[in-house]
């Protein structure tokens, strides 16, 4: 069952011109040092930046509170899973608002659909309530 559906269209330019003015300050104030060492890896750096951005605003939506009620940028980190699938880990904040909206005895699953077009990045979040996996029995994949 879908429990929150949140998107985000961000502007490439604009996240150019932030990292220009601020650079490391404001690489450090709203990414995970994953995510930090996967965009400063990349070829297409700003890109990536303004990806995971768009999916950090996606998730504050998809969790029903935007960035109020204790949900800051750093409670939500894009991963990719084995597969290479990305996904969002939770923590502090964020994975509290998402343990509120769980129905009990359910199981978290977050979706994740990113990309870029220039001068476009777009996110869309999916969080879904699943029965708990076999052998399992928490939040499963939110970190």
């Amino acid at each position: 069952m879908i429990i929150g559906i949140g998107s985000d269209l961000i502007d490439i330019r604009r996240i150019e011109k932030t990292l220009e003015k601020y650079g490391e300050r404001f690489i450090q104030r709203l990414f995970t040092e994953t995510e930090q060492a996967k965009s400063e890896g990349r070829r297409n750096r700003v890109e990536s930046y303004a990806k995971r951005f768009a999916a950090k605003e996606a998730c504050s939506k998809a969790l029903g509170t935007g960035f109020r009620r204790g949900v800051f940028w750093r409670d939500m980190g894009v991963v990719n899973l084995p597969g290479g699938k990305p996904s969002m880990v939770l923590t502090g904040g964020a994975r509290r608002r998402l343990e509120e909206m769980l129905p009990p005895g359910m199981e978290a699953q977050i979706d994740l659909s990113i990309t870029d077009d220039h001068p476009i990045a777009q996110a869309i979040v999916i969080i879904s309530a699943l029965p708990p996996a076999a052998g399992t029995g928490g939040t499963g994949g939110v970190g």
